[in-house]
């Protein structure tokens, strides 16, 4: 399979795995809090990567990169940016804005298409951002119904704007640390720097909730064997997103990931029954059209 389609099916695989560990957490935050729900994505994740990392290191015979102050600086600026990025979109969940919010965050590959092509020197083309935006547009018309102002609520807008700011800073972080590794294939250096993400990540949370909100932490660490499902998902689907990463630009994959609201959208017709609507089938098929012209200026 050649990088191209490599990509691509990482990129597929990694957004239904994370819908499917969206599924398996949203139980969990209404036992634990959101929170506590987020510190198991990371904390649970961990051990997931860390056997990832040792079968990819004992199936390709390869040892492990050595770790650079820029791999290290570009991982920390990814794991902190998601974080706040995460705590941000948990807060808008709660408001009223709920589907204002959500267009904004959904932003998010325009915005590291811009802030990639600057920092890591991805390459980007006009052809190539309007294939993000056409897609981008897509999510819009999904998520925000008729006579809904997205500019009148300003606050709600801007917080979301940044959240999807933070979302792309993590992806390009992300990137730009498995990009600085010099030893080791695509595979090993992406599952290297994962676990070093989700090490930092667990750390940092388990600190800020030890020291601010210890029932949300205990809360995480008795619920653990419905943590560990959600654990296994969102590591799973971080392995692929990394894969990606490692392979073409993070506006690549954050425009493909995409594909996760039609998922998601699929699992609500399906699984819950609920109905779809007309503007929700021609947001879906904005979206593929997006993607279809990104994957086709890739080829």
């Amino acid at each position: 399979m050649g990088e191209h389609a490599l990509w691509i099916a990482a990129a597929l695989i990694a957004a239904a795995a994370q819908t499917a560990r969206n599924a398996a957490q949203s139980s969990l935050t209404r036992a634990i809090g959101t929170l506590g729900a987020t510190q198991v994505r990371f904390l649970y994740g961990l051990p997931f990567a860390a056997l990832f990392l040792v079968l990819v290191s004992l199936a390709t015979g390869q040892p492990l990169p050595a770790l650079t102050v820029r791999a290290i600086g570009f991982t920390a600026m990814g794991a902190v940016a998601q974080i706040a990025a995460t705590a941000l979109m948990l807060l808008l969940m709660q408001s009223r804005s709920f589907a204002v919010t959500t267009a904004w965050l959904k932003t998010e590959p325009v915005l590291v298409a811009i802030a990639a092509a600057l920092i890591l020197h991805d390459p980007l083309s006009a052809p190539m951002l309007s294939a993000i935006a056409l897609a981008t547009a897509g999510v819009l018309l999904m998520t925000v119904k008729s006579g809904t102002a997205l500019l009148g609520e300003s606050r709600a807008a801007a917080t979301g704007l940044f959240a999807a700011l933070l979302f792309g800073i993590s992806a390009i972080g992300f990137r730009g640390g498995i990009t600085a590794l010099t030893e080791g294939d695509f595979l090993i250096r992406a599952t290297t720097i994962l676990v070093l993400s989700l090490a930092l990540q667990s750390l940092m949370l388990a600190t800020y909730l030890g020291i601010f909100n210890r029932a949300a932490l205990f809360g995480s660490l008795s619920h653990w064997r419905g943590s560990l499902g959600a654990g296994f998902l969102g590591a799973f689907a971080s392995q692929f997103w990394f894969i990606g990463f490692s392979l073409t630009s993070a506006a690549n994959i954050r425009t493909l990931a995409l594909v996760e609201m039609i998922f998601a959208l699929a699992v609500s017709r399906y699984v819950f029954r609920q109905p779809i609507s007309k503007r929700q089938l021609m947001g879906m098929a904005v979206i593929l059209a997006g993607i279809a012209l990104l994957l086709r200026l890739q080829g």
